[in-house]
């Protein structure tokens, strides 16, 4: 994966989720998400990329949400890479999401409307 040198101007990030992995994280004070202990990284999305990766990774999961993300916020560092064979950003953090910087939880069904 590669890192770009110059990181899109955005400082709203999502993230897509199941509602269990979410009221987990309210329990433990931080989420890590199903990727963090495998990739070493929790994967997020910009708004215009959303629909995109609900398409590819997500499809006919139910009862999914979507973080609202402050990236100026939070704790872990924050990467934005292509992965590989795609000149496509997407950001990356590597570490927990402090709860803190989660400003808004809503249905994916919510954005997909948007």
């Amino acid at each position: 994966m590669s890192e770009i040198e110059e990181a899109p101007m955005t400082d709203k990030i999502l993230h897509i989720t199941a509602r269990t992995t979410w009221e987990e994280s309210q329990v433990n004070s931080e989420y890590r998400g199903d990727n963090l202990a495998t990739k070493g990284f929790i994967h997020f999305c910009t708004p215009e990329q959303v629909s995109g990766v609900y398409g590819r990774y997500f499809t006919g999961q139910s009862d999914l949400l979507v973080l609202r993300i402050d990236s100026g916020r939070l704790t872990s560092p924050l990467r934005w890479e292509c992965p590989p064979g795609s000149d496509e950003a997407f950001p990356h953090l590597y570490g927990p999401l402090n709860l803190d910087a989660v400003v808004e939880v809503v249905p994916l069904e919510t954005i997909l409307s948007e």
